[in-house]
C-alpha cells in the first residue's frame, strides 16, 4: 500500500528538467497547480493576479447587472438586450482593431482600460440622475466590457507565449479567472445584504480595474512593450478583425464554436432567468418592489458565488493535469458534454434544483476547462490574429451567439410556446453541432502546432553555429 502510495505521488509531480537549480519562490509557489519551471513563476504570478482583479471586478458588475435588469425588464428583455451587444460591437471592433494596428501594445492596453473606467463613473453619475432604461443599457455595456477586457487580457498573453509554454502555463494563470470571479461576487452578494447601493459598487470595480493596470505594466515593462501588436502582419494583409476571421478557416471554426457555445450558454441563462423570476414571484418576502430586487441579487450573488467555488476546484485541481494527459481535446470537449448532461437531464423532466446545481457544474467547466481551451486556440496564430482577429471572435461573434439564443427565445415563446422542457431539447440539437465542431478545431488545433514546432526547430537549427 505504501509503495503504491509513493508511485501515486511521484506520478502526479510535475518533471523537473535535468540539471535544473533549485526554482525560485515564484516557481515553487505555482509548481502544485502547473508545469511552471525554473524563471517563469513571476510573470505567470503577475498575469494571473492582473486576470484576478480584471474577473473580480466584472463580477462586481455583474451581480450588479441583475437586479437591474430583472427587475425592471424581465427575463426575456435580458435576452433580448443580448442582442444589442452584437450592434454595438460592430462599430467598435474595427476601431480596436485600427488602434491595435497603430499604438503599441502597452498603450493599447492602457488605453481601453481608462476607457472601461471612465465608463463606470458615467453610469454611476447617470444613475443618480435617475436615467430611465438604465439596467437595459448598463446589461448591454457589461456584456461588452467583459468580452473586451478579457480579450485583450488574452491577446496580451498569447503574445507573450509560444505555443508550448501557453499550454503549459495558460492553466494557472487562468486560476486568476476562478479566483476573481467568486471573490466579485461574494462581495457584491454581501455588500448588497448590508444595505449598499448597487450603483455604489460601481466605484469598486473601477478601482479594481486601476490596479489590474499596474499588473500589465509590471509584466510588459519586462517584455519591451513598445512593439505595436499587429506589426508582424504583411503589406496587403487585412489588419480589420472581421477581415481576419473571415479569410482564415481554423479562424472561422474557432467563430462556429463561439457562436455555438453563446447560443446554449445564453438561453440557459434565460430558463434560469425565468425560474427565477417565477421563484421571487410567490415567495411572500420579495413581493415589494426594492425587497423583490434585494432578493434577486441575493440569488445571484450566492449563484454565483458557488459557481466560481467549484471553478476554483477544477481549475486548480483538474485543468493542468487535463491539458497534460489529453491536450486541448481534453478542455474543449469537456463542456459540451457536460451540456448535454444538464439539458438531457431537464429535457426528461428534473426540476429546478436539479437544473439549478446542473447550471452550476455546467458554468464552472465553462469558466474553467472551456476558458482555458478557448485561449488555447490562439497559440498557434499570428501575432495580428491574437489582437485583432481575437478581439472580434470574443466580443462581436460571442454576442451573435447571443442575438441568435434571443431569437430562439423570441420563437419559443411567442410562436412555439416552449417550456423549460421545450428549451432543453432544442438546445440538445444544438450542443450536438457544437461538439462536432469542437472535434474540428482539436484536430486542426493539433495540425498547426505540430507545423509551428517544426519550424521553430529548423529555425533553431539554421542559427545553431557550425562546428
Amino acid at each position: 500500500m505504501r509503495r503504491a502510495t509513493t508511485a501515486l505521488r511521484h506520478a502526479t509531480r510535475w518533471p523537473e528538467p535535468p540539471d535544473t537549480p533549485a526554482p525560485a519562490i515564484p516557481d515553487r509557489l505555482l509548481r502544485p497547480f502547473g508545469d511552471v519551471r525554473k524563471g517563469e513563476g513571476a510573470a505567470t504570478g503577475l498575469l494571473l493576479c492582473t486576470l484576478f482583479l480584471i474577473l473580480c471586478g466584472y463580477y462586481v458588475c455583474k451581480t450588479v447587472r441583475e437586479p437591474l435588469i430583472l427587475a425592471t425588464g424581465g427575463a426575456e428583455v435580458k435576452a433580448y438586450a443580448s442582442a444589442l451587444q452584437a450592434v454595438v460591437l460592430m462599430a467598435a471592433v474595427p476601431a480596436y482593431s485600427r488602434l491595435a494596428a497603430r499604438v503599441s501594445r502597452r498603450t493599447l492596453v492602457v488605453a481601453l482600460t481608462l476607457f472601461f473606467v471612465v465608463n463606470l463613473e458615467i453610469f454611476w453619475l447617470l444613475g443618480t440622475m435617475g436615467t430611465p432604461m438604465l439596467g437595459v443599457a448598463f446589461f448591454v455595456w457589461v456584456g461588452v466590457f467583459n468580452n473586451a477586457v478579457v480579450a485583450q487580457f488574452w491577446s496580451f498573453a498569447n503574445d507573450l507565449h509560444t505555443p508550448e509554454r501557453g499550454a503549459r502555463l495558460f492553466p494557472v494563470i487562468a486560476a486568476g479567472a476562478t479566483l476573481g470571479s467568486p471573490i466579485g461576487a461574494w462581495t457584491a452578494g454581501r455588500l448588497f445584504e448590508a444595505g449598499v447601493p448597487a450603483l455604489s459598487l460601481l466605484h469598486l470595480a473601477a478601482a479594481l480595474l486601476l490596479l489590474s493596470l499596474g499588473g500589465y505594466l509590471a509584466v510588459d515593462a519586462g517584455r519591451g512593450g513598445t512593439t505595436r501588436p499587429a506589426s508582424d502582419a504583411p503589406d496587403g494583409t487585412p489588419r480589420d478583425g472581421f477581415a481576419r476571421l473571415a479569410r482564415d478557416p481554423y479562424l472561422r471554426l474557432v467563430c462556429l464554436l463561439l457562436l455555438l457555445l453563446n447560443v446554449v450558454n445564453t438561453t440557459g441563462e434565460y430558463i434560469l432567468g425565468r425560474a427565477v423570476l417565477a421563484a421571487v414571484e410567490v415567495d411572500p418576502a420579495c413581493a415589494a418592489g426594492a425587497s423583490r430586487e434585494a432578493c434577486i441579487g441575493r440569488f445571484f450573488g450566492d449563484y454565483y458565488f458557488w459557481v466560481n467555488v467549484v471553478t476554483v476546484a477544477i481549475q486548480s485541481l483538474l485543468v493542468s493535469r487535463v491539458v497534460r494527459v489529453a491536450g486541448i481535446a481534453g478542455v474543449l470537449l469537456a463542456l459540451p458534454m457536460m451540456s448535454l448532461l444538464t439539458y438531457g437531464l431537464v429535457f426528461a423532466g428534473a426540476g429546478f434544483p436539479v437544473f439549478r446545481w446542473m447550471k452550476t457544474l455546467e458554468n464552472a467547466t465553462d469558466y474553467s476547462a472551456m476558458n482555458t481551451g478557448r485561449q488555447m486556440l490562439w497559440l498557434p496564430t499570428t501575432r495580428a490574429d491574437k489582437y485583432a482577429a481575437k478581439q472580434g471572435a470574443d466580443t462581436f461573434v460571442v454576442r451573435a451567439g447571443d442575438v441568435l439564443a434571443a431569437g430562439l427565445v423570441l420563437a419559443g415563446t411567442t410562436w412555439m410556446s416552449l417550456d423549460r422542457q421545450g428549451f432543453a431539447g432544442a438546445l440538445l440539437v444544438v450542443v450536438a453541432a457544437w461538439s462536432g465542431v469542437a472535434w474540428l478545431l482539436v484536430r486542426e488545433y493539433r495540425r498547426r502546432t505540430r507545423a509551428a514546432e517544426t519550424a521553430n526547430s529548423r529555425s533553431h537549427a539554421a542559427d545553431a553555429p557550425a562546428l
